[in-house]
């Protein structure tokens, strides 16, 4: 487990701005979706399914504003989560793709890991699939950029580059 006092060389948090509209836009959603339902005549199925994917929408933006209220932290060790998730140990990760043409979150990178781990998502923040993770999204560029460099430096520290 991680020290709380370790130093964080770098860290990366949802701006309030990106905040406001991403659970905004969800919210809004979520609430026209079950406005439609309530106030149409479509049949029932299509009321049972608008209401579904209303609820579905508004609970999406409650997760993303948990999940936004916490930071990505890099320490010397590994990259985790505000709350003591650890999403990657620095050791663990193989390689990482900063590419255009990568499958990774707005703003961010991609990483892949020696070990898998368990399916983990944090809307606009990061997720996990197995030996692939994703950070960014909601994340200012700079501070994943950031991030993503520091990480590159101490993969090519760990390797002799």
């Amino acid at each position: 487990m991680n020290k709380p006092d370790a130093e964080i060389l770098a860290f990366a948090q949802a701006s309030p701005g990106r905040r406001i509209l991403g659970m905004g836009s969800l919210g809004f959603l979520g609430v026209l979706l079950i406005y439609i339902a309530l106030t149409s005549t479509p049949t029932l199925g299509w009321r049972l399914f608008l209401v579904g994917m209303g609820l579905v929408s508004i609970l999406l933006a409650d997760r993303m504003r948990r999940a936004t209220a916490t930071r990505i932290e890099l320490t010397e060790t590994d990259l985790r989560d505000s709350d003591g998730t650890v999403i990657a140990r620095i050791e663990d990760i193989k390689t990482m793709d900063r590419g255009f043409f990568a499958f990774k979150p707005s703003n961010g990178f991609l990483l892949r890991t020696a070990n898998g781990a368990e399916r983990t998502w944090r809307p606009g923040m990061w997720w996990r699939i197995g030996k692939r993770i994703g950070v960014g999204g909601m994340t200012p560029a700079r501070q994943t950029k950031q991030m993503s460099e520091i990480i590159a430096v101490k993969l090519a520290m760990r390797d002799g580059v």
